[in-house]
């Protein structure tokens, strides 16, 4: 049986204004790591229904493939449990390939999901191209990407898609080249706010870059979205600096956990970083920066160090993150890959 929320949360709690990210996260259930055997296993969002089931929508791709085809032959898939710790049971594929002749039609990815109101909104990077897996990234693929969003009425669909995209790159932009990677969360205001991933066409080709962060916001969660004119999560003479943002409005200020690449917000290596904002436009690091380093904790006593800990999710129980999902793989090599879903300690909101 899944690992029930009262159970796995046991420390003290700690009053949100001191926010200490690091200090919330607790050993992670055997239940709580998913995978299948034939697919890379990315990304990973989660939601809840009125039938009381949890319901995990994930990125997958064949293993046979390679690491590199999650940009060729991702599908935005979605698995059901009992327990936001799992176990979870694969139950369909939430955006299949629908034609190259789509924005999206042969590759999605980079999920996050929301429920506003009776409606499941979820948010994802769509892209097209010639359907070819590389050894290294195919860059027709790569730069294609576009960020879009499809509505249902459950989680496990049918989810209505959208023949144009709700973000896409603009000439002259920081985005100029493509944009990924969507965070939404509804404002205070009753509006929508998007992080995203923005990468530009100043540097070398086809790579591109920088690769930087921009804000967007909108009165709807499928009408397009304003750019804001000014990147955030900056480092600067860096040209990729983060990634992965995820971010969520606590009842007082905006946060963002985004995957810092080498340390250079945290300065502990390659680790998840916390930021904050009062109005979701200007972004500052927070007091303790450190969300995650690649050491987790198991509930059986192991620690274990992994390649790579991104892609950071939150699901709330009662406003408040109780856990932290986050893509996983435990060597250079990147032959699998699978979704953590971590517990974390309450937050008392003062």
């Amino acid at each position: 049986m899944g690992q029930t929320l009262a159970s796995a949360l046991v420390l003290p709690q700690r009053r949100v204004d001191d926010l200490d990210f690091q200090r919330l996260i607790q050993p992670i259930p055997l239940t709580a790591k998913f995978e299948l055997p034939d697919y890379y296993v990315w990304c990973g969002t989660l939601t809840k229904a009125d039938d009381g089931k949890y319901y995990l929508l994930f990125s997958r791709w064949p293993r046979a493939l390679g690491h590199t085809a999650w940009v060729t032959h991702s599908e935005v898939a979605v698995a059901v449990g009992n327990s936001p710790f799992g176990p979870f049971a694969f139950k369909s594929v939430a955006l299949p390939v629908r034609g190259k002749q789509f924005w999206d039609g042969l590759c999605t990815h980079n999920p996050t999901v929301q429920r506003f109101g009776k409606k499941y909104y979820l948010y994802y990077m769509g892209n097209t191209g010639d359907g070819v897996a590389m050894k290294s990234l195919n860059w027709t693929h790569r730069n294609n990407q576009r960020i879009g969003v499809a509505v249902a009425d459950h989680p496990l669909g049918p989810w209505q898609r959208f023949d144009q995209p709700i973000l896409e790159p603009t000439a002259g932009f920081y985005d100029a080249l493509m944009c990924s990677n969507p965070s939404v969360t509804k404002r205070p205001d009753g509006g929508f706010l998007m992080v995203y991933k923005a990468v530009g066409d100043k540097n070398k080709m086809p790579f591109g870059g920088p690769v930087l962060h921009c804000v967007a916001t909108s009165d709807s969660p499928t009408a397009s979205f304003k750019k804001h004119p000014k990147p955030v999560f900056v480092k600067e003479g860096v040209a990729f600096a983060a990634e992965d943002p995820y971010i969520w409005h606590d009842g007082k200020r905006y946060r963002a956990i985004v995957k810092d690449n080498e340390g250079y917000f945290t300065n502990a290596g390659k680790s998840l970083a916390l930021f904050e904002s009062a109005d979701g436009l200007d972004w500052k690091l927070s007091a303790h920066p450190l969300v995650a380093t690649m050491d987790v904790r198991w509930a059986n006593g192991q620690r274990q160090k992994l390649n790579s800990l991104e892609r950071p999710q939150l699901w709330f129980e009662k406003g408040k993150p109780v856990v932290l999902l986050c893509a996983a793989d435990v060597s250079t090599a990147r032959e699998y890959s699978f979704n953590l879903q971590i517990p974390l300690l309450p937050i008392h909101q003062k």
